[in-house]
């Protein structure tokens, strides 16, 4: 009875002022009538946002007037833009045959359960930007080994036969017929390398043959000749302490390192767009099922008023009105189900393999609880977490120490190229004497004893050692002025300012990323909490519109109202809850710590686990 009295009294109320304000309006017309002017439309009441008034930079002044004369401002009508061109005039939409209102491409009876957890687990298993940058990683992987593989020994041997008849004219040269025919199975065979260690270089080379001669004066016939040779350089000042190769080893192993951060990064987002994807899902199906909620409300209250039609309780036309308000409520929960279409599709695009697998024909089912529970952490907390665990950051450290490989190795390449080298060989040989190895005179052979043999005598003097060679001396370059060293060093130091500043600006970015994400998440709370009271004031309106309607002391207009405004709550509310939910993911991430919040422990060597 009590909220009947209040209602009529607030009737009472609004006829009054409609009164008041016609008074109002016709007096003003009577006043500007007797000035000649045009009347001033009443101005309706808006909310005050701001209570203190904002002075104009350039007020417009008004013209003057006599006390007692309305002075109208002057109105924007002729500056209006010119009318369009007639496009589709008195257009009324041709309804033809109408598409099924289910899902395109999904069996809604074969759903998929899916826990949050799942998600995150199955596009880890399955994404392909993870799979990516796991290839990534193992290309630079293989690029380290082939820099390595510039210290692998080479082996090489090369054998062959050669003829050789060379035309003499001296009887000196042993020449038969004025030319002299040599012929030689020759082999040879090759160590070389690089040392991993002071940037030295070595080789050793065995060469040996079978030669015959036609020459006359020779006195071994066949004979075996054999070298065995080492050689060794030594960088003393430029290339010892690093060179190109080990520079390359060096960078090669940074950049695993940062391709190891980058899959890292690459987890992380793949994380984070899972998260958002599945809450945008959970927000999407809610508010599919409000919108049919609203559809089915508004289909009781079309119900009841054609009841009261036929009673002759209500007039027609609020019969036309429900069902207006029916056909506005179906629009929109089309628009939603699309939006479930599309947010479902974007889940799956980041958690299944391809594009035949079985899952593309299952709707989602989220089932993880909405209600997240942000962390409670202090911005200082935040700050300091983000600046230890973002892998931007990590990134630009290991790409700093690259930069620190180089300097070190131009600042070498400016010094003066001094080495230190070394050979030593031995020589061996022996043979089949002949009969000009005889001394007439004493019928004795004039070759020693010790070259007298086969090729197995060849190698015992070889080995013996007794024919040695010895060299050793150093090489010194020296580039006049050395302007491209000195170049490539100054452009590696300026780098090395860019990479600071790069990471001062990236700290920065951080800082405010972090203040962002953390406002975000506070400021998400307050408004669920809002919305939760404002949601509770809404249906408590709402019923008590049914009831003084059922009473006959309000109108449909204002139940259906009243009907549009909870259905907005309620959206407003779930937005809220799955904004925070985005809002605590979002923190997460501007922290680093999106893979310890779900349990992943990223490996090297691109290796996920998960502790869940």
């Amino acid at each position: 009875m009590e909220e009947l009295q209040f209602r009529v009294s607030d009737f009472l109320t609004a006829t009054i002022c409609r009164a008041a304000l016609v008074t109002i309006s016709l007096g003003l017309f009577l006043v500007s009538a007797a000035a000649g002017q045009t009347p001033a439309p009443v101005p309706t009441a808006s909310p005050l946002v701001n209570p203190t008034p904002t002075p104009l930079a350039n007020p417009t002044p008004l013209p003057s007037s006599s006390p007692g004369q309305i002075v109208v401002p002057p109105t924007v009508t002729s500056n209006l833009p010119a009318e369009p061109p007639p496009v589709a005039p008195n257009f009324r939409a041709n309804i033809g045959p109408l598409p099924s209102g289910q899902r395109v491409g999904v069996d809604v009876a074969n759903q998929l359960s899916l826990t949050i957890e799942d998600a995150v687990g199955m596009a880890l298993e399955n994404n392909r930007n993870v799979e990516i940058a796991r290839n990534n990683r193992e290309i630079n992987e293989y690029n380290l080994k082939a820099f390595r593989g510039v210290y692998d020994p080479l082996l090489a041997s090369q054998s062959y036969f050669e003829s050789v008849t060379t035309p003499t004219a001296s009887a000196i040269g042993g020449a038969v017929n004025g030319a002299v025919t040599q012929r030689r199975f020759f082999g040879t065979s090759s160590l070389s390398g690089l040392s991993p260690v002071g940037g030295g270089s070595y080789s050793a080379n065995f060469d040996s043959s079978r030669t015959t001669t036609s020459n006359t004066n020779s006195f071994l016939n066949p004979q075996y000749p054999s070298v065995l040779t080492f050689n060794y350089t030594q960088p003393l000042l430029r290339n010892r302490s690093i060179d190109q190769n080990r520079r390359q080893i060096e960078i090669a192993k940074r950049n695993v390192d940062l391709t190891d951060s980058q899959f890292r990064a690459q987890a992380i987002t793949t994380v984070y767009q899972v998260e958002q994807a599945y809450w945008n899902l959970v927000f999407t199906l809610r508010t599919l099922q409000v919108q049919l909620d609203a559809v089915k409300q508004a289909q009781a209250q079309l119900e009841s008023n054609e009841r009261q039609v036929r009673q002759g309780v209500q007039a027609p036309i609020d019969v036309v009105a429900t069902t207006s308000q029916i056909a506005t409520f179906q629009q929109n929960a089309f628009v939603a189900q699309q939006a479930v279409t599309t947010a479902e599709n974007q889940l799956k695009t980041l958690i299944l393999g391809n594009r035949t697998s079985t899952e593309w024909d299952r709707p989602i089912m989220p089932v993880s609880p909405v209600d997240q529970q942000p962390p409670q952490v202090s911005l200082e907390t935040a700050t300091a977490a983000a600046l230890k665990n973002r892998p931007e950051l990590e990134q630009i450290d290991i790409n700093r120490e690259i930069n620190k490989v180089d300097e070190r190795y131009f600042r070498n390449q400016t010094k003066p190229q001094v080495d230190l080298f070394a050979t030593y060989s031995s020589q061996g040989l022996a043979g089949t004497t002949t009969e000009r190895s005889i001394d007439p005179l004493t019928g004795q052979s004039r070759v020693p004893a010790n070259l007298s043999g086969n090729y197995l005598t060849s190698l015992a003097n070889l080995f013996g050692i007794n024919y040695p060679t010895y060299r050793a001396g150093v090489t010194i370059s020296l580039p006049l002025g050395n302007r491209t060293a000195k170049a490539n060093l100054g452009r590696t130091l300026v780098e090395g300012n860019r990479l600071e500043n790069q990471r001062a600006q990236q700290e920065i970015a951080i800082e405010a990323d972090v203040r962002d994400a953390l406002e975000a998440v506070r400021s998400t709370q307050l408004r669920l909490a809002a919305a939760v009271a404002a949601r509770e004031s809404y249906e408590q309106l709402y019923e008590s519109e049914q009831r003084q309607f059922r009473s006959g002391t309000t109108t449909l207009f204002l139940v259906l109202q009243r009907q549009t405004d909870l259905i907005t709550a309620r959206g407003r509310e779930l937005f809220a809850q799955t904004d925070l939910n985005k809002a605590i993911s979002d923190l997460n991430r501007a922290m680093g710590r999106t893979l310890e919040e779900n349990e992943i422990v990223v490996k090297p060597g691109a290796q996920i686990d998960s502790l869940k």
